[in-house]
C-alpha cells in the first residue's frame, strides 16, 4: 500500500465495484437469498482487512475518536445495507436504487461545509455530471406508476446513511490510519450478520450449491477489496471528487460489461447516463489549474 495518488485507488475501487456491479445478482437469481448474500460479503471482508493490518504492524488504533468513527463508518454502510433489503420488498427496485445512487450528493455537501474541500471549475463540472448520470444507470420506465410510500422513506434513508459514510470515512481519514478504519467498517459488517440471519426465510429453498454461496464469495471478495479501495482513496483525495467520481464511474463500467456479455444495446436513458459518466470521469481525473490550494489533498 504504497501509492499516495488518490486517483489510483480511486479507480481501482471503481474498477473493482464495476465488475462486481456486473455479476453481483448471479448468486441471488440463482436460489441464493440477498440477505446471506450480505453474511458472504461480511466475512469475505476479514480477509483483506486482516492483510492491511498486518502490513500495518497490526497497528490498531483504539482511542475514543478512532472508535467512534470506526463504528460511525461501519454502521453506516452496514446498517445501509440491512435497510435496502427491505426496501426492495415493499417497493419498486428500478425508484430505490436511482434515489441511493444520489447519496454523493450528501457527502459533497458535508465536505463543502464542514471539511472546507474545493475543487476548480473542471471539477465542479464533474461533479453535477456525475450527480446528473447516477440515476440514469437504474431507471427504467416500465413498471407502472409507484405512489410514494415506505419505501420511500427507506430509501431516502439509505441515501442518507452511505452519504454521512463516505463523508465519515473521509473524516476518519484525518486522523486514522486507512487500516484501522477498515478494520472497524468490517467489524461492524459482521456484528450486522445476525440481523441478516433473522430477515432470512429459511422455509424456502436455497441453493447451497456453487452456485449460490460460492458464487456469492468470488464476486462480493470483488466488493469487499472495491470498499478497501476507496478507504485509502478518500485517505489521499478529497471527499468532494472521489465519491462522485467512484459512484459514477462504478455503474458505468457495469453497464458497459454486462452490455458487452448481453449483446445488447442500452436505452436512451441509460446511454445518456454512460456518456455523462464519462465525461464526468475525465473532468473529474484532469488536473485543474483553477483548483483553490485552500484545501489539502491529503490530511
Amino acid at each position: 500500500m504504497k501509492s499516495t495518488n488518490w486517483l489510483v485507488w480511486a479507480g481501482s475501487s471503481m474498477l473493482l465495484w464495476g465488475v462486481w456491479g456486473a455479476f453481483a445478482g448471479a448468486p441471488a437469481e440463482r436460489g441464493f437469498p440477498e440477505t446471506l448474500i450480505y453474511v458472504v460479503w461480511a466475512l469475505t471482508m476479514i480477509p483483506p482487512a486482516l492483510y492491511v493490518l498486518a502490513r500495518n504492524g497490526w497497528r490498531l488504533q483504539r482511542d475514543r475518536r478512532s472508535l467512534w468513527l470506526g463504528a460511525a463508518a461501519g454502521i453506516l454502510g452496514a446498517g445501509g445495507q440491512m435497510v435496502l433489503f427491505h426496501a426492495v420488498k415493499v417497493g419498486p427496485t428500478y425508484l430505490v436504487f436511482p434515489i441511493v445512487s444520489l447519496s454523493p450528493v450528501i457527502t459533497i455537501a458535508l465536505s463543502y461545509f464542514l471539511l472546507k474541500e474545493r475543487v476548480g471549475k473542471l471539477g465542479m463540472a464533474g461533479i453535477v455530471l456525475a450527480a446528473c448520470a447516477l440515476p440514469l444507470f437504474d431507471f427504467s420506465s416500465d413498471g407502472g406508476g409507484a405512489g410514494i410510500g415506505w419505501w420511500f422513506v427507506l430509501a431516502l434513508g439509505i441515501l442518507v446513511a452511505w452519504g454521512l459514510q463516505s463523508y465519515f470515512i473521509r473524516l476518519a481519514n484525518e486522523t486514522m490510519d486507512a487500516e484501522s478504519i477498515f478494520f472497524y467498517m468490517m467489524l461492524w459488517g459482521l456484528a450486522f450478520i445476525p440481523v441478516a440471519l433473522a430477515m432470512t426465510d429459511f422455509s424456502k429453498p436455497i441453493n447451497y450449491g456453487l452456485t449460490g454461496p460460492w458464487l456469492a464469495a468470488v464476486t462480493q471478495v470483488l466488493n469487499a477489496a472495491g470498499a478497501l479501495m476507496l478507504v485509502y482513496a478518500f485517505r489521499y483525495g478529497k471527499a468532494i471528487v472521489v465519491s462522485p467520481m467512484v459512484n459514477a464511474g462504478a455503474p458505468l463500467l457495469t453497464a458497459i460489461i454486462s452490455l458487452l456479455a448481453a449483446g445488447t444495446m442500452p436505452s436512451n436513458t441509460k446511454l445518456a447516463g454512460i456518456v455523462l459518466a464519462l465525461v464526468a470521469a475525465l473532468l473529474l481525473a484532469l488536473p485543474d489549474s483553477s483548483a483553490p490550494d485552500a484545501a489539502a489533498d491529503a490530511p
